[in-house]
């Protein structure tokens, strides 16, 4: 049955490649909405078209819209979880043109993630040509946010996923095997303000108290709170301060990420953070943010998972393996709500959000026929 599914798909490449050359052409950068649109209208046509899938788009009212497509029948649903939008602004066409090489296909936004969306549109309609489904409902969400973090879309996917048995996240696979990821870590930003009292740097620099200074003290603070044993990291990864040089600095700010492994940690990090107190008598501090996205645990559940899609891929003659990322997706919000979450089924290739951005093709029929019998068999 799986073998039927790779000839079906690996007969259907130029038209696989076709689809991804479409989407990739379709410029989508997060925060251009008149795009992202035109980039989605593109994806529904395509499910609609190939997989025979109902498309509703719905409206948000910042950022870009989503797409819900719904296939197949049953009481219970599986939500899979796509993003049309890239960290490519328009215009990188002109530069980095959608093109073939070997047996690599490059171009904005391929491999994060819009070889992930033709893989979903090729699942249902290979299912779909072989007269084969699964037991349950496929819904699958196209969001536009999720490079900015789906402030936006974050409603509708938990919204979904609380009505789902489990996820499946079509990011791009981890390593040049397309590992799948069964962690990821939470994400936080925080903005640090701090106000100081200014003076003539020679002639009373008593007079003045430096928030720059003050800034130093606070940023060893910081990195000192993380604890690389549990995989938390703290970056303060930009810095502004005063005004001249010859000025004693009244304010200064920093721009800080947190990086956690646990719910727990989090907690225990957001708290540090946002109490932080002053070295200098004289200066104020105030922190503000949070986490933006919770940590996407490694359960039970979700390593059960795990050993379901790499019994199904043994069937296809491919080896899975497992890791975690640093890095956060759409997934984290589903886990943390308790719902058995797989991601990195997209794309084999490498490169995200870089000029040689790609996919390898030879793995798209076969990445995609498991997709297919994850659906039948889940």
């Amino acid at each position: 049955m799986s073998q039927e599914l790779v000839w079906f798909l690996e007969r259907r490449i130029i038209d696989m490649l076709g689809d991804l050359r479409a989407l990739a052409e379709r410029e989508s950068p997060s925060t251009e909405k008149a795009l992202t649109a035109a980039c989605l209208r593109e994806v529904g046509n395509l499910f609609a078209q190939r997989a025979g899938a109902s498309v509703e788009l719905v409206p948000l009212n910042s950022y870009g819209d989503c797409l819900r497509i719904e296939w197949g029948s049953g009481r219970d649903q599986l939500l899979l979880l796509c993003h049309v939008d890239t960290v490519w602004p328009r215009g990188t066409l002109a530069q980095m043109p959608f093109r073939i090489e070997g047996e690599r296909a490059y171009g904005p936004g391929v491999f994060d993630m819009k070889a992930g969306i033709v893989q979903v549109i090729w699942a249902l309609a290979a299912l779909r040509e072989l007269g084969r489904t699964g037991t349950k409902r496929t819904v699958v969400l196209c969001n536009s946010d999720e490079e900015v973090g789906s402030p936006a879309s974050r409603p509708v996917i938990e919204a979904e996923a609380r009505k789902s048995s489990a996820v499946l996240v079509l990011e791009p696979g981890g390593g040049p095997d397309g590992a799948l990821k069964t962690w990821r870590k939470g994400v936080g930003t925080f903005r640090l303000e701090i106000r100081g009292r200014a003076a003539h740097a020679g002639i009373e620099p008593e007079r003045g108290v430096s928030a720059v200074e003050e800034l130093a003290h606070q940023i060893l603070k910081l990195h000192a709170l993380g604890n690389p044993t549990l995989g938390t990291t703290v970056n303060v990864g930009v810095v502004t301060g005063g005004m001249r040089s010859n000025v004693v600095a009244a304010c200064a700010c920093a721009e800080v990420d947190l990086r956690v492994m646990t719910a727990e940690e989090a907690h225990r990090m957001v708290d540090a953070i946002l109490s932080l107190q002053p070295v200098l008598t004289g200066t104020e501090i105030r922190a503000t943010g949070g986490i933006n996205r919770p940590p996407m645990e490694r359960t039970p559940a979700t390593a059960s998972l795990f050993l379901h899609a790499r019994c199904v891929a043994q069937e296809l003659e491919l080896e899975l393996r497992e890791e975690g990322t640093g890095g956060a997706s759409d997934g984290n919000f589903t886990a943390a709500l308790g719902v058995p979450t797989l991601d990195g089924l997209g794309a084999v290739g490498g490169r995200a959000h870089a000029p040689d951005e790609h996919v390898v093709v030879p793995m798209l029929p076969r990445r995609t026929a498991l997709l297919a019998r994850l659906l039948e068999t889940l």
